[in-house]
């Protein structure tokens, strides 16, 4: 009888190792499962972790690129504008050297004009009793000139005047400058004014040529004092 319980408790008690055994083989497994999902999920964690430090960087990277970008486009305008500004004043310098050389000119020419003009200087030569002494275009000069009211002291200036810009050839012409006739209008065509035929006529040309000394010059002497002192008249 002994001997039976003997034998029964074995084997209860081996079907209890074996139900532990099967119990703490499941509680195990399932630990280890537990062990398994805990490790992916803290790589899943870390792998967001990281993903999400990437995005961060590049997104400093994206604003520092932004940030340089307006940088240097700020510079960019900065140093057009800059440039703009230095081309502005230039073009002011030169527009004010430009007025006050012309001013200057302008002065320059009215002061030689004024010291040249009317009868202040007279003409110093042999003055001739009377234009019979002349011919051809000088003739006709001399006789104008009577006829615009100037005295025959007059002559002389105006002889040498003519002589001076076209050696009294109503056909001369300067080919440089286009200045045309006995006075060397320029251009020519002003010289219609006192007639269509200003260019083959020599009475027209004089007498356009005594309207624009007495004009500017007062007289044929302060034309040629004129002229004397800067080479044109």
């Amino acid at each position: 009888m002994n001997r039976l319980w003997s034998r029964v408790g074995v084997r209860v008690a081996s079907v209890g190792l074996l139900v532990l055994g099967v119990i703490g083989g499941v509680y195990l497994g399932q630990d280890r499962a537990v062990q398994q999902r805990s490790a992916e999920a803290q790589l899943v964690v870390q792998a967001d972790a990281d993903e999400m430090q990437l995005l961060k960087e590049r997104h400093a990277e994206h604003a520092a690129a932004r940030a340089w970008q307006r940088q240097a486009e700020d510079d960019a305008a900065a140093k057009a504008a800059t440039e703009a500004k230095a081309a502005a004043d230039k073009a002011r310098s030169l527009e004010k050297k430009a007025i006050a050389k012309a001013e200057e000119k302008k002065a320059a020419e009215e002061k030689s004009s004024d010291s040249g003009s009317g009868d202040t200087v007279p003409y110093p030569g042999d003055i001739p009793a009377s234009c019979d002494e002349f011919s051809g275009n000088r003739a006709i000069g001399c006789a104008l000139m009577l006829e615009a009211g100037f005295k025959i002291d007059q002559w002389p200036c105006l002889d040498k005047l003519f002589k001076r810009e076209s050696g009294w050839n109503h056909h001369a012409r300067n080919s440089g400058s286009g200045a045309y006739g006995i006075p060397q209008a320029l251009p020519g065509s002003k010289m219609k004014s006192e007639g269509s035929d200003w260019e083959d006529n020599p009475a027209t040309q004089i007498k356009w040529g005594l309207g624009y000394i007495e004009g500017r010059y007062d007289s044929p002497c302060g034309a040629w004092n004129h002229s004397e002192s800067t080479g044109w008249y």
